[in-house]
């Protein structure tokens, strides 16, 4: 078990204290105690995952909870340590940098409700990433408006910037549309119990079928580095801010509605029946799209070049450079004394190697003064820093 420790750092001014984690640890089992429950983290009998159990020590009786989120894979060894006293921070040995840093959500908002809903305990995984995801843009507007050539204008002139999250649907994939491409295809069972869980944005029923963006997909995207572009109606938008994602709302409304009906025509894509389905969908969006309080931002194309430059300066783009929105920080060589201090969230790590109490050049800290997010999507914002010894 990594038990906080008093790792204490001596430069010619200062001596600090930091909560040290040793990585050089044999045992494939932690224990964290958080009131009168101790959280136990170990291998899985099928030793593909982390199993998790809960000793109650008001009745004495362990309980296997039910577990939620992405799990890590198995491991030989990790540290364990409480943060926030609502997740345990998990550090597994012999990872890649890009996944060695979990955290075990234990009484976080989502962990709560998801305990009320289903009636059980509940614990849930979450990813940790470097620095915080760009900020998504959520776009919506009536069909015919001319959404999809402004986010077409985004893609081509900032490919690095900006992508798109990739929906899942429950009915059938069509001729060469191909899974993880252009939807995720699965069963109505499995995105019925995602849905229940939290996991998804936004979803609708279309014609007997489930259409939806899950959360995963939006951090799949800002895992990459780049901002996710959401096309989405106005009830999505409104299911969106209700999940209370950081994200921008556009909403992009017609000169006229008699022009929105002639560039309906115009694309001749459409039946008839199809047209007037479109301009009756059309007046119930453009009613909530400027009255909801959804929107930071409402757009009116009616040049195009006009709105494309409005929207290039609502999202700071005016510049017109194509910068990718890298998510993780440049690691900082610095004074120890300026990275440690008597907090519950930085940590000196020891990679091993090096004298008990005191830094080395594999010692690094971890911040985690700055987390956002959580499960069921990734824990943000924490940093981490090498260390130079100014003994």
């Amino acid at each position: 078990m990594a038990e906080d420790k008093d790792i204490f750092v001596n430069d010619e001014q200062h001596k600090v204290l930091a909560r040290g984690i040793d990585l050089d640890l044999s045992s494939c089992q932690t224990s964290t105690i958080l009131g009168d429950k101790t959280y136990v983290v170990g291998g899985s009998d099928d030793k593909s995952s982390l199993s998790i159990q809960i000793f109650d020590n008001s009745n004495e009786k362990w309980i296997i909870p039910t577990v939620l989120g992405t799990k890590p894979s198995q491991c030989q060894a990790q540290s364990a340590v409480l943060v926030n006293k609502d997740r345990i921070f998990i550090l597994l040995k012999d990872f890649k940098p890009d996944d060695c840093i979990w955290f075990l959500e234990v009484d976080t908002q989502y962990v709560r409700e998801q305990k009320k809903i289903l009636e059980t305990e509940v614990v849930a995984w979450s990813k940790g990433a470097k620095g915080d995801r760009p900020m998504p843009v959520v776009i919506s507007g009536p069909s015919g408006v001319g959404k999809g050539t402004l986010i077409s204008e985004l893609m081509k002139e900032f490919p690095s910037t900006f992508g798109f999250s990739v929906s899942h649907t429950t009915r059938a994939p069509r001729d060469n549309e191909k899974e993880g491409v252009h939807y995720h295809f699965t069963e109505r069972q499995a995105m019925g119990k995602a849905i229940q869980e939290g996991k998804f944005l936004e979803y609708a029923s279309v014609h007997g079928n489930l259409y939806g963006t899950s959360l995963e997909a939006v951090e799949v995207v800002a895992d990459a580095g780049k901002r996710c572009i959401l096309d989405i109606d106005v009830q999505g938008a409104k299911s969106i801010r209700a999940k209370s994602l950081e994200a921008i709302f556009i909403f992009i409304c017609p000169p006229s509605f008699p022009e929105l009906e002639r560039r309906l025509r115009a694309r001749g894509t459409e039946t008839e029946e199809q047209v007037q389905k479109r301009l009756q969908n059309a007046t119930k969006e453009l009613e909530q799209g400027r009255s909801s309080g959804v929107f930071d931002h409402i757009l009116t194309n009616e040049v195009l070049e006009d709105c494309y430059k409005s929207l290039k300066k609502h999202l700071g783009l005016d510049g017109g450079m194509d910068v990718a929105c890298h998510t993780s920080p440049k690691i900082a060589r610095l004074p120890l004394d300026k990275l440690i201090s008597e907090t519950s969230d930085k940590f000196l790590i020891h990679r091993g190697g090096s004298e008990r109490g005191k830094a080395s050049e594999n010692s690094f800290v971890l911040d985690l003064s700055s987390l956002k997010g959580g499960a069921p999507g990734r824990t943000r914002g924490f940093n981490i820093y090498t260390v130079k010894n100014s003994l």
